[in-house]
Order: structure tokens, then sequence, then C-alpha cells
């Protein structure tokens, strides 16, 4: 069989979208590599092309221009097509259409593949999906850099407690798993009384929670039940992350730093309402002041 025969048929069972035809057209020991799954091999070609499709379940792969070469080596352009509709790498679906542009190369074996090499732009795919792409490095000098997520309501309200938390994992298995939990549980807060609003962040193996409520009583609410009860039993029944720590600020450290949009004086108030003004008479900035 000539080798474009070989990946059209590879190409075929991918528009299928058929995870076991795919894995069919592979010789034994055949891999698979691209900047998003790294190098598989097996089943776990098919799982990966499983999890694609649940994402996109329209997924299409129009193809550009192939071209065959010696020794077996076909040269593929692709436009991969499709609507996020559906889970992708543990984050909700966007909505968004993307057409990615990229390229394969394919080595074929007889009538099989023996490897795939694919490329495309990590970069256009993220952002093709409707998410940031932020380019920084790990660390630089006493530096730190990382990804943090905001949940807030929207209320008015200045915070009677503060939780602080901090979680170091091991391993980017455990980070995952907890920031799993961690969506879950402010999902969860957006429902209790109380609750004004979150910052998740992390930085490495280091994970870290602010969470304002309305009073000291409200935060107890985590630990009555519910996901935040089952992860904290999780962790604590299984050799979990190498430790941690809670905190939870009590009103009299709190206080709020607020800019007067008219007169331009940042100052501290102890107590803030919508009928609070700043010496000039102005209104002050309530954005300053929301959670």
């Amino acid at each position: 069989m000539h080798a474009l025969d070989v990946a059209g048929q590879y190409f075929d069972a991918w528009n299928r979208r058929d995870p076991d035809a795919i894995m069919a057209t592979f010789a034994e020991g055949g891999t698979y590599a691209d900047p998003a799954a790294g190098t598989l091999s097996g089943p776990a070609i098919g799982a990966y092309a499983g999890s694609l499709f649940t994402a996109f379940p329209d997924l299409h792969f129009d193809l550009v221009h192939v071209a065959a070469t010696d020794g077996g080596r076909v040269t593929a352009e692709w436009l991969m097509r499709g609507t996020n509709t559906g889970p992708f790498a543990g984050a909700p679906p966007t909505g968004q259409t993307i057409a990615l542009p990229g390229a394969d190369f394919i080595t074929v074996d007889g009538d099989k593949v023996r490897s795939v090499q694919g490329y495309f732009d990590r970069r256009t795919f993220v952002e093709q999906l409707g998410l940031q792409a932020m380019v920084m490095p790990y660390k630089a000098g006493p530096f730190a850099f990382g990804t943090a997520t905001m949940v807030k309501t929207g209320k008015q309200t200045k915070p009677g407690a503060v939780g602080v938390t901090k979680i170091t994992v091991r391993s980017d298995q455990e980070r995952e798993q907890i920031r799993e939990y961690s969506r879950a549980i402010a999902a969860e807060m957006l429902e209790m009384p109380g609750f004004l609003g979150w910052i998740g962040v992390v930085i490495g193996q280091e994970m870290y929670t602010i969470t304002a409520w309305e009073d000291t009583e409200a935060p107890r609410q985590l630990v009555r039940g519910g996901t935040h009860r089952g992860a904290m039993r999780h962790f604590y029944e299984k050799d979990f992350a190498l430790g941690g720590m809670l905190s939870v600020w009590s009103p009299e450290r709190i206080k709020l730093d607020v800019r007067c949009d008219e007169c331009g004086r940042v100052f501290t108030l102890r107590d803030w309402d919508e009928s609070t003004r700043c010496e000039c008479g102005a209104a002050l900035n309530s954005t300053q002041t929301t959670w």
C-alpha cells in the first residue's frame, strides 16, 4: 500500500471521530506526538483522540496539502476545525469555534503508521478558545510567577472575615487534583450566604487562596459538608501534599484603602457604604471595595 493511502486512512479515522480506528492505523509500538499531548503509544493514542472528540464533537481535519517523500514519509498540512462544547483538559467548554492550522510528519511502515509528529502553535489554539495565553518566566531572581483566578459576587460589603490557605504539593498530579477541588468549592461558595469573593493563586508547587466573608460565622459553612469537607477528609486520610496552613482574619484586622475619583486622595476606612464620601464631597470609588 502506498504511503499516501495509509496516511489517508489515518485522517479518515480522525474525521470519522473513531478512536479505535485511529489506533488500528498504527503499527505495534507506533507513536503519536504533538505539542499538547507529548509522545503517546498504544491505547493512550485512542484516549487522547477520545478526549478531543469529547471537547470538540464536530472535530474535522481539512487537508490543505499532502505529499509523500522517499522512505515512506508523508507530510500533511491541515486545518483542524471544531466547536468546543465539551470539557477539555479539566476546563469547562468555551463554546468557541476553532480553525487551527498545523502539520503532521507521518512515517509509514508497510500498511501501517509507524509514527506521527504533529506541530501546531499552542498559543493560537488557546487564544482561539477564547482563553488567555501569557508568557512569563517561572522565576527571575527572588521573584516567582504563576497564575490566578478570581470569583466575586459584586456585593458592596466590607469583609467581616478573610480566610487564607496555603498548600504545598509534590507533583503536577497533586496540583491538578487540588485545582479540581478548588473550582468545585468556589462554585459552591457562590451559593453560600455571607460569601463575598475568592482568589486562587498557583505559583509553582505552592497554592494559595484568599476568601472574603461577611462575618466570622459564614466560613463555618465550609466544614459542615460539601466538596470542601470531602477534600479535607481526603487530604488528612491520605499522604497528600507536603503540608499547608489555614487562618481566618477577624474584622479588627481588616481595613479598606479607597481612592477618591475626584481629588485622587487615598485613605483608609474602617467602614464603608454607598453614602460614604471623601472630604472633597465626592462619592468614593466603590470598585476599590468590591469583592
